[in-house]
């Protein structure tokens, strides 16, 4: 009764060492195959360091040729940016047969092909981005430096990069807004020119003449310093309102947002001044009331 008893667990003992003796041979075989290994891991980090260096001087050696000539900063850094994906791609590649010597370029590239694919539906919104900002530092307009409007972001351009792109806005927060949006979405750009025509309303009462008031206004606005007078000023009398004939007047000034508030404050004040000047009234809302019969101004008291 007791050798029935005693003989599985000898049994269980003899596969416990046994997996035991398999693991240790495994672990063996894989520390002899990493030391094996190391003498192609040294080269293929040697590698990688000469990579590293060999890509900091060749963007070096495209910023002075670069220099040379007159590209923008954000073409300027997508040339930066291809360079060293380049060299880095080479390098890898180059690394990784070192380490697997079975491995061929040829499939390494199919390989790649294949992951890329897999890959591009995973990350979908950011190869898109990618590619925008790719696109976006290809095209000529909205540089760095320009200010902007979007989707409701109004800012200045600081930064272009292949994912993102940073709006400063006038009140002085940053917005990344993705290259993506800019890219789909209607981009006006407020300073793609150092000129740009700025405008305002000015009403005068129904009773002026209204040549008299356009030639005041016309004056006055050309008195003005900020005011590209050579570009031409407009004065058009434009709306029958309320209680005024509205004259909308345009005139030429800086691009910059500041510039559109500084001519427009002094345009604002010399016109003021000059229908002041003139005797000329500016009216203000009034409210006419119409009433059935006569309303008795005065009447006898009751007492």
């Amino acid at each position: 009764m007791q050798a029935e008893l005693a003989s599985p667990t000898r049994t269980e003992l003899d596969k416990t060492l046994n997996t035991f003796a398999t693991l240790q041979d495994q672990l063996l075989e894989m520390g002899e195959g990493l030391i094996r290994a190391l003498p192609d891991m040294a080269i293929a980090f040697v590698i990688l360091i000469v990579t590293w260096i060999v890509a900091k001087f060749a963007v070096r050696i495209a910023d002075k040729i670069i220099g040379k000539t007159e590209m923008r900063p954000s073409l300027k850094n997508l040339v930066d940016t291809f360079v060293k994906l380049a060299i880095w791609l080479v390098g890898l590649m180059i690394a990784l047969t070192v380490i697997m010597p079975g491995l061929t370029p040829a499939s390494l590239i199919a390989g790649l092909g294949i992951g890329a694919v897999a890959i591009g539906f995973a990350f979908q919104d950011i190869f898109e981005n990618f590619l925008a900002g790719v696109l976006i530092m290809l095209r000529e307009k909205m540089r760095i430096g320009d200010v902007i409007e979007c989707d409701g972001i109004t800012g200045k351009v600081e930064h272009i990069t292949l994912r993102e792109t940073y709006v400063r806005k006038l009140s002085g927060e940053v917005t990344l807004v993705p290259n993506s949006m800019l890219f789909k979405n209607p981009v006006e750009i407020l300073t793609d020119k150092v000129e740009r025509r700025h405008e305002v309303l000015a009403g005068v009462s129904y009773d002026t003449d209204l040549d008299q008031a356009a030639d005041v206004i016309r004056t006055a606005v050309e008195s003005v310093d900020e005011v590209l007078t050579k570009k031409g000023i407009d004065v058009f009398a434009c709306e029958f309102n309320s209680s005024s004939v509205d004259f909308k007047v345009r005139w030429w000034a800086g691009s910059k947002p500041r510039d559109g508030h500084e001519s427009r404050d002094k345009v604002i004040r010399a016109i003021k001044r000059g229908l002041d000047d003139a005797g000329i009234e500016i009216p203000f809302p009034y409210v006419t009331h119409t009433f059935k019969e006569a309303v008795p101004l005065g009447g006898k008291s009751d007492s």
